[in-house]
């Protein structure tokens, strides 16, 4: 293992992690946590959700007699996330601009194993330290819902998977996943177009009834995905439409899920008579979790980011993350920051100062937590 966070953060995302294909760097992290200290398992989750490797669960056993302490990350990226080259530039790390970084989420666990690593290095007594790695976290947070979250015994955890270190973010929202599957009749669109009905028509009809966007403070929805068709000159017969909506407020998801089936269905039914026809499932994903600002784990990384000269910015998030999910399950957890930029774009970015400070971080929330 690298003696420093840089060295071993440009390790980490020079092994290649796509979702569903986590198999090396599962065992690298599972050779690094064992030179920790820690008893290591890896689950069968890849089983379920089709990938290469499990979720890796770390123990590090400590001298203080209380809870464990947990620390979370993913070890999945986006694509392009294969054969990444980086450079530093201005004490600032790019990849080559062909692929993603991969500072989400391997900043997180540089920062998270190289934290642990200053503590057992100064010998320092510490409480019980849990860390858990999930695999396909971008593809639908799978490796968390699959893992037995009553397998955390941690009094709290922290989830380092956001932008600025400093960023402590209490809450994020719900999201319910749609599919629409929309049908017509196909005919030949140069000779006899008049006797087919276009799906992608009524598509484009129903989502132009559809609320998208930014419906309120706490709400949006958005339609990501669409295909559909065959030729030029065929009136297509069949398109497929998916898309999302989140909200901290689980009245208003089920409102907004319900607005877009109204729209859907409503301009099917123009079209029935003609052989219109619509198929549509809408289903969580995750639910919102939030957790008051003025609880244990949050004013354990206040007091953390104080010590260091960081500032806190408390906030509520709108993405999901593996916080949802083990939040759901009775821990409190919070999503921190690891200074990742730019995330899911080739032209993400970390700086260097970031995973130094996202170190110090880690380390200064044992050494609390530890203390009290």
């Amino acid at each position: 293992m690298q003696n420093d966070v840089i060295s071993y953060f440009m390790h980490l995302i020079s092994i290649d992690s796509e979702s569903k294909n986590e198999r090396a760097m599962i065992d690298a992290l599972k050779k690094d946590l064992q030179q920790l200290g820690a008893e290591v398992d890896e689950d069968d989750c890849g089983n379920s959700t089709g990938g290469n490797a499990g979720n890796l669960y770390g123990y590090i056993p400590g001298n203080i007699q209380k809870k464990p302490i947990l620390f979370c990350a993913h070890v999945d990226t986006v694509k392009p996330g294969n054969g990444i080259k980086a450079r530093i530039e201005n004490d600032t790390i790019y990849s080559d601009g062909t692929t993603i970084l991969g500072s989400d989420d391997k900043s997180g666990i540089a920062e998270i194993v190289m934290g642990i690593k200053q503590i057992k290095q100064s010998g320092k007594d510490h409480a019980p330290i849990e860390i858990l790695f999930t695999v396909s976290e971008e593809i639908g947070l799978l490796g968390a819902k699959h893992f037995d979250k009553s397998r955390l015994k941690s009094a709290f955890g922290y989830a380092l998977d956001s932008h600025n270190v400093g960023e402590l973010i209490i809450g994020a929202p719900s999201q319910n996943s749609f599919v629409a599957t929309f049908y017509g009749k196909e005919a030949h669109a140069g000779v006899e177009p008049e006797k087919g009905l276009s799906a992608i028509r009524i598509a484009s009809e129903a989502i132009s009834a559809t609320p998208l966007g930014r419906i309120d403070f706490e709400t949006t929805c958005n339609i990501g995905k669409i295909y559909g068709g065959e030729a030029t000159n065929v009136v297509p017969n069949k398109v497929v439409v998916h898309g999302e909506a989140r909200s901290h407020n689980h009245s208003k998801l089920e409102r907004i899920c319900d607005d877009i089936k109204h729209a859907f269905q409503s301009t099917v039914e123009r079209y029935a008579e003609q052989g219109g026809r619509l198929e549509i499932s809408c289903d969580t994903e995750y639910e919102a979790f939030k957790v008051d600002e003025y609880s244990a784990v949050v004013q354990v990384a206040a007091k953390a980011l104080k010590n260091l000269d960081i500032p806190a910015v408390i906030k509520t998030g709108g993405g999901g993350s593996d916080a949802n999910i083990i939040s759901a399950g009775g821990l409190p957890i919070i999503i921190t920051g690891t200074g990742m930029n730019k995330v899911h774009t080739v032209d993400e970015n970390i700086k260097t100062d970031q995973l130094l400070k996202g170190t110090a971080f880690v380390n200064e929330l044992i050494r609390i937590y530890s203390a009290e």
